[in-house]
C-alpha cells in the first residue's frame, strides 16, 4: 500500500476516534459477562493494530514535519542568505556602476588629451622636420664658406707674401721718387722764377694798366682760400655733429619659431654728399643686419630717419659700399633732408691736407684730435693712432661706427674697427637692399656674400 495513502488513513481513523469517543462521562456498567473467548481476543487484536498503526503514523507524522521544519529553516536561512547577498550584488552593482561612468568620463578626458597631444606630436614633427632641413642647408653652406675661407686663406697667405716681397721695392721706388719730387720740385721752383722774371719783364707795362683789376680778384680768391684752408676748433666741430645729427631707426621682422621675431635698433649718424647724392652713413653693427648671422632670411625691414622734433622720414632703400662690405649709406632725397632741417656733411676732396683729423663717438659720448697713418698696402684706408690722441673729451675708446672728420669740418670716413679708418671717397654699392618686404631677396645669402668679402681683407683690417 502506498505510504501517503496510509498515513492519510490513519489521520482519518484517528480524528473519527477522537470526535466520536465520550470523555465527560463514562458509560454505566454493565453487567460483568463473561466474554467470548474468540469474539474478546479478535477485538484486542484489531485495537492493538489500529493503535499500533496510528502510533507509527504520528511518529513519521512527527518526522515529516521535523524534516519540513528544518527544510523550512534552512530555505529561511537560505532566502536570508540570499537576500543579503542581492542587497551585496546591488550595492556592488551601484558601485560598479559609478566606477563605470568615472572610468568612461576619465576614458573621454584620455581621449582628448591624446587627440591634442597627437596634434601637437604632428605639428612639432613638422616644425622638426624643418628645422632640420634648415640645420643641413646651413652645414652645406657653412661648409662651403669653410671650403671658400680655406681658398681665401691661401691666397691671403699669396698676396701677403706679394706684398712682402713688393714692399721692400716699393720702399726703395718711393726713396727714389721722393728724391726725384725734390730735385723736380727745386729744378720747377727754379724755372717758374726766372719764368716769372722774364714775365714780369715783358710784361711790366701790361701788369701795371690790369694791376687794379687784378689786384682785387686775386685778393677774394686768396681769402676764399685762406678760409676754406683755415682749421676750425675741435669744439666747434663736435657742437656741430650734436645739432645735426640724425637718427636711424631700424625694425626687421623674421619668422622665429614661435612665431614672428622682430629686431629694433638706433644708430646716429649724419648726412654726407658727393655732390651729386645725399646718404646717411653708418657701420653695419648699428644696425639689426649682421655679417655673422645665420637665421633665416629677413621677412620685413625699414628704416626712419629722425632729428629732434621733425616727422620721421621713412627711407626706401640700403647700400653696402664697395670699399668696405661693413659701411651702409642709405639714399636721402633733397625734400627728405630738407624736411629734417641739418647740415649736409660734403666728402673731403683732400683728405690729406692736415696731418690731424676729428674723431667722434657715433653716439656722442666725447671726441678727440687723432693722428692718421697712411697705409701704402691699404690705399682706401688710414690708420688712426690711438696712441697720437692730442686732446680727447668724453670717456671713450676709438671704435666702429666712430665718425673722422678734417680739420676744415669735411667727412673723412668711417672706422670701420678700432684701429683702422675708411676713407669715404665715393658711394658706390657692392649689394642693395629694397626695403620694406625683403623676403624675396634672400637676405642670408647677401650676408653670406659681404662677410665674404670681409674676410678677404687682411687680417689688420678685420
Amino acid at each position: 500500500m502506498n505510504r501517503t495513502l496510509l498515513l492519510i488513513l490513519c489521520d482519518f481513523l484517528l480524528l473519527n476516534l477522537l470526535a466520536l469517543t465520550r470523555w465527560e462521562k463514562a458509560e454505566p456498567t454493565r453487567p460483568h459477562q463473561p466474554p467470548v473467548p474468540e469474539l474478546a481476543s479478535n477485538a484486542a487484536t484489531k485495537d492493538q493494530d489500529l493503535v499500533e498503526v496510528m502510533r507509527l503514523s504520528l511518529a513519521d507524522e512527527r518526522a515529516s514535519r521535523d524534516a519540513l521544519a528544518q527544510k523550512l529553516s534552512s530555505t529561511e536561512s537560505t532566502l536570508a542568505q540570499r537576500d543579503q547577498n542581492l542587497a551585496q550584488l546591488q550595492a556592488d552593482r551601484e558601485k560598479i556602476a559609478g566606477s563605470l561612468a568615472a572610468t568612461q568620463q576619465a576614458a573621454a578626458e584620455l581621449n582628448q588629451r591624446y587627440t591634442a597631444a597627437t596634434q601637437d606630436a604632428t605639428a612639432t614633427k613638422e616644425q622638426l622636420a624643418r628645422i632640420q632641413r634648415e640645420l643641413a642647408e646651413k652645414r652645406t653652406e657653412a661648409e662651403r664658406q669653410q671650403q671658400a675661407l680655406a681658398a681665401l686663406n691661401q691666397q691671403q697667405a699669396e698676396a701677403r707674401q706679394r706684398i712682402e716681397n713688393l714692399t721692400v721695392a716699393v720702399k726703395v721706388a718711393e726713396q727714389e721718387k721722393q728724391l726725384l719730387r725734390e730735385t723736380a720740385d727745386t729744378l720747377k721752383t727754379q724755372v717758374e722764377a726766372e719764368r716769372a722774371d722774364r714775365i714780369r719783364v715783358q710784361e711790366a707795362t701790361t701788369q701795371l694798366a690790369q694791376g687794379v683789376g687784378q689786384l682785387a680778384e686775386k685778393s677774394g680768391q686768396l681769402t676764399q682760400e685762406i678760409r676754406e684752408n683755415r682749421p676750425i676748433n675741435a669744439n666747434v666741430l663736435f657742437n656741430d655733429y650734436l645739432a645735426n645729427r640724425v637718427t636711424a631707426r631700424f625694425v626687421a621682422v623674421r619668422a622665429g619659431l614661435l612665431g614672428p621675431a622682430s629686431k629694433e635698433k638706433a644708430a646716429a649718424t649724419i648726412l654726407v654728399t658727393d655732390g651729386a647724392k645725399l646718404y646717411a652713413l653708418m657701420h653695419v653693427d648699428d644696425s639689426p643686419l649682421s655679417l655673422t648671422d645665420t637665421l633665416p632670411d629677413w621677412d620685413r625691414i625699414t628704416v626712419d630717419l629722425v632729428h629732434a622734433s621733425a616727422r620721421p622720414t621713412p627711407t626706401t632703400s640700403l647700400l653696402f659700399l664697395s670699399l668696405d662690405p661693413r659701411v651702409i649709406a642709405i639714399p636721402v632725397e633733397p625734400a627728405q633732408a630738407a624736411a629734417l632741417g641739418v647740415k649736409v656733411y660734403p666728402t673731403a676732396l683732400e683728405p690729406f691736407k692736415f696731418p690731424e683729423a676729428v674723431l667722434v663717438n657715433g653716439s656722442g659720448k666725447g671726441y678727440g684730435e687723432v693722428g692718421f697713418k697712411l697705409d701704402p698696402t691699404q690705399p682706401s684706408y688710414v690708420r688712426v693712432d690711438n696712441r697720437l690722441f692730442k686732446r680727447i673729451f668724453g670717456d671713450f675708446a676709438p671704435s666702429r661706427g666712430d665718425l673722422v672728420l678734417s680739420k676744415t669740418g669735411e667727412l673723412l670716413g668711417i672706422m670701420v674697427n678700432s684701429d683702422y679708418c675708411a676713407l669715404v671717397n665715393n658711394f658706390l654699392p657692392t649689394k642693395s637692399l629694397r626695403l620694406g618686404e625683403v623676403s624675396s631677396q634672400r637676405t642670408s645669402e647677401m650676408l653670406d656674400a659681404l662677410a665674404g668679402r670681409k674676410l678677404a681683407l687682411p687680417q689688420k683690417l678685420q
